[in-house]
């Protein structure tokens, strides 16, 4: 089916949508990829082999569940919308190593599904989908915070959105520093409008996340680390000083020397710093209470 033209691919997935009388809701961000060569390129892009398990979140239709199912050894596709069960059971109804849920993955226990025999998840699962991108960075947060993580994320998202994500300084964001605190990204490819139907007003990316084993810190310190970032983060584009002092509760002199113990100019902007720095400033913060002045 991947070898399909896309000319033929749009026709067959207008033809399911009117047969099941589904029209694509906007309020869901559905935007179903269709261009067969594209959805070749986020196979390759997850490197998906013969033993792998994937966790697809959003299916729709079932172009991309396809053609995971021929790489893969197992898929597993949660998706939310009812109305598209029916097709995805007719047009995946031949691949027995595709399972379907119908769930909202930001409430799923990616635990139980270990839990409930899907015991190939908990052996270093991969997601790759086309995700609604209105929920881009709750599902990423999810996925990354997760007891249970993949090896690997390859997620469509906005361009800009991707750009954010894989960013350096000066131009980073909380998502940039939320992400690469987790795992290396990196975008692998750019997706025209016209490869969704309906296309969307915005441009795309295939954006991959490569999961590091232990992230620098875990449980209540990580916590700790991104209040830090969140409050650094909480007046943009103004010195960090005043934005940790005021996001952190802290006096602006006692926010000044903590930047500068950390080794950080105090009149620098949050979206110059890097993630060492980050964690260097963490470190400060979270000193004994007597090494602050009161």
């Amino acid at each position: 089916m991947s070898a399909q033209p896309s000319a033929i691919r749009i026709q067959a997935l207008r033809a399911a949508l009117r047969r099941f009388n589904v029209t694509p809701k906007k309020s869901l961000g559905q935007n179903f990829l269709f261009d067969a060569a594209i959805l070749d390129r986020i196979v390759a892009a997850g490197d998906v082999g013969e033993t792998d398990t994937v966790l697809e979140i959003g299916p729709g239709a079932g172009s991309l569940t396809r053609c995971l199912a021929q790489a893969a050894a197992r898929v597993i596709a949660v998706e939310l919308d009812d109305r598209l069960l029916p097709i995805l059971h007719h047009t995946l109804a031949d691949l027995p190593n595709v399972t379907l849920i119908h769930a909202d993955v930001l409430q799923l226990n990616l635990q139980s599904l270990v839990a409930n025999g899907y015991s190939l998840m908990a052996n270093r699962y991969k997601v790759i989908a086309n995700i609604p991108y209105y929920i881009t960075a709750p599902i990423i947060r999810r996925l990354l915070e997760s007891p249970v993580k993949p090896s690997l994320v390859v997620l469509t998202v906005q361009r800009e959105v991707a750009q954010r994500i894989c960013a350096a300084p000066p131009e980073m964001s909380v998502l940039g520093v939320s992400v690469q605190f987790y795992g290396s990204p990196r975008i692998v490819g750019h997706i025209p409008a016209g490869a969704f139907y309906p296309k969307p007003d915005v441009d795309s990316a295939i954006a991959r996340i490569d999961l590091f084993d232990q992230p620098p810190l875990a449980g209540a310190e990580a916590d700790k680390f991104f209040d830090v970032v969140k409050a650094g983060f909480s007046q943009k584009r103004k010195q960090i000083k005043n934005a940790l002092a005021s996001g952190l509760k802290l006096k602006a002199a006692e926010a000044e020397r903590l930047l500068s113990e950390a080794g950080i100019d105090p009149s620098r902007r949050a979206e110059t710093l890097t993630l060492d720095e980050w964690l260097s400033l963490h470190r400060r913060t979270t000193q004994p209470p007597n090494h602050l002045t009161t």
